[in-house]
């Protein structure tokens, strides 16, 4: 029996071999999404799960931008019938439902609730880019600007809140640097260690707005 090859290159090679785990990561969420719905799945299994996936997902749809434009246009060639997975890698903008139901609580009691999910969103999305290596200054400045000015909308906040702080302080280091600098391989793990410790004293203040 004749083998048909999918590919002729070794470029075309790595297209269908990364189209195959894109199709593997909106299932895994699929599966993932529709298990916490059904409480087969802790809360707290369910995030860290649901954060590896956004992240991979990112990764891979970044180096994909350009074949795969759409991820909904993909879900629909394949057939995937995929809508939570869809949902919550690109509606949501790659926030766990977890997350969600955290800042919808919050939200009830601040001023506004798009404030609370823009906070999240921006927090998420800074922590990424260092995971996806962007650390020049003008890529991390313009994210860390929108964290602190999303932060600083909050009325829910301290004004000594541990990000606000952490955020200004690094605003002000990143100004003394050129555009084209890169923070170092030290730098680029001390601010990721402070945005995830910010990250999750804002998390832990969200239940008790309402205290």
């Amino acid at each position: 029996m004749e083998v048909i090859k999918l590919w002729n290159d070794k470029r075309k090679r790595e297209t269908y071999e990364n189209f195959s785990e894109l199709y593997a990561i909106i299932r895994a969420t699929e599966k993932l999404e529709k298990a916490y719905i059904r409480d087969l799945v802790s809360p707290s299994d369910y995030e860290t799960e649901c954060q590896k996936l956004i992240l991979h997902f990112k990764t891979l749809s970044a180096s994909l931008k350009d074949s795969v434009p759409n991820i909904e246009h993909f879900a629909e060639t394949y057939k995937m019938d995929c809508s939570a997975a869809v949902y919550r890698l690109v509606t949501s903008g790659g926030v766990p439902a977890t997350v969600e139901h955290r800042a919808a609580a919050a939200a009830s009691t601040s001023s506004s609730a798009s404030v609370v999910a823009e906070c999240v969103q921006n927090f998420i999305t800074s922590m990424d880019s260092l995971k996806l290596n962007m650390v020049a200054v003008d890529q991390v400045y313009p994210l860390l600007s929108d964290l602190s000015g999303s932060l600083g909308k909050l009325g829910i906040l301290p004004t000594d809140f541990e990000g606000r702080v952490k955020m200004k302080e690094w605003l002000v280091r990143l100004s003394k640097m050129g555009a084209s600098d890169e923070l170092t391989e030290q730098q680029a793990r001390q601010l990721h260690f402070d945005l995830e410790s910010s990250y999750n004293s804002f998390m832990a203040a969200l239940p008790s707005a309402g205290n």
